[in-house]
């Protein structure tokens, strides 16, 4: 069986692999190229093609020196760490209760789960009707006449909280399902040597739980920085930009109509930064979290 798998596999995966090129690799491949050159979406200023076209690191120039694209940086920053953490732990605290929940812990899941099923322009233009309209009225006088919460959408930090809050909101069901599965993999033998030797709750949780869940933190805590990081419908629906709340994803969709004539060599070099940025803090933070693992 094992030699007719192996005569196969190629010619079985050949069609995924061409599929996967042609969709993934080539575009990205002609991404970075288009990144040095004078593109501008539909023809090639100063030359008839990329080469002729060529700038140099002109373009990584121009995003470094941009004011809006180290702002969008700061923003994706100051918003990955809050939703990150929110999202992790939110999950966390999702998977530990419903392990408790019984026979109602499936439909406790479905339901925390159901946001990440919504998209996120949908789930934004709700939200947003929250933040501005409902937080209007509930804390507009009386016992909560709370400053803070009204028109929160119109103030850079508050607005990214609120972006936080919406994202994380959505995340953390998603993240309880891979803590529930982490819970699940853990011998109860440990649980009940631990009770036995007079652990308390909080003991048997920091000694034995989290260091057993370090895997699941891993996939999490990845999964976390990639998607906030990435993060454009919310930021669109929510904000649309103003306020300077613009994000590294829907700072690259409005290069190009920030320059006139469209700058999409510009948009491009600021993509390829995205990427590299990305790649570098989600493999160290990957790497990090692996050393702390423990094996059973």
């Amino acid at each position: 069986m094992t030699e007719v798998y192996r005569k196969w596999f190629w010619v079985l995966t050949a069609p995924a692999l061409l599929l996967y090129a042609l969709v993934v690799v080539v575009p990205f491949a002609a991404g970075v190229l288009y990144s040095f050159t004078a593109w501008r979406g539909t023809y090639f200023a100063g030359g008839g093609n990329a080469f002729s076209a060529f700038v140099g690191l002109e373009n990584y120039r121009k995003a470094f020196a941009s004011a809006e694209f180290r702002a969008a940086f700061g923003n994706s920053v100051e918003f990955t760490v809050l939703t990150a953490a929110a999202s992790v732990l939110g999950g966390l605290a999702l998977a530990l209760l419903t392990q408790h929940a019984g026979r109602a812990a499936g439909f406790f899941r479905a339901g925390f789960f159901l946001p990440n099923l919504l998209g996120g322009l949908a789930l934004g233009y709700i939200w947003s009707f929250v933040f501005e309209t409902v937080f209007g009225i509930v804390f507009g006088g009386g016992a909560l006449d709370i400053p803070f919460f009204r028109n929160m959408l119109q103030s850079r930090h508050r607005a990214i909280l609120a972006m936080a809050i919406v994202a994380a909101w959505q995340m953390a069901g998603y993240l309880m399902m891979i803590f529930v599965t982490g819970l699940a993999s853990v011998p109860q033998e440990l649980f009940e040597a631990a009770a036995i030797d007079g652990c308390g709750a909080w003991t048997r949780f920091r000694h034995v739980t989290l260091p057993l869940l370090v895997p699941s933190f891993t996939i999490s805590v990845f999964l976390a920085l990639a998607n906030c990081f990435k993060m454009l419908d919310i930021n669109v629906a929510l904000t649309e930009g103003r306020f300077n709340t613009r994000l590294l994803a829907y700072q690259i969709l409005r290069a190009t109509r920030d320059a006139s004539p469209p700058d999409y060599g510009l948009a491009q070099a600021e993509a390829v930064i995205f990427f590299v940025l990305i790649a570098l803090i989600t493999l160290t933070q990957v790497a990090l979290t692996k050393r702390r693992e423990v094996s059973l």
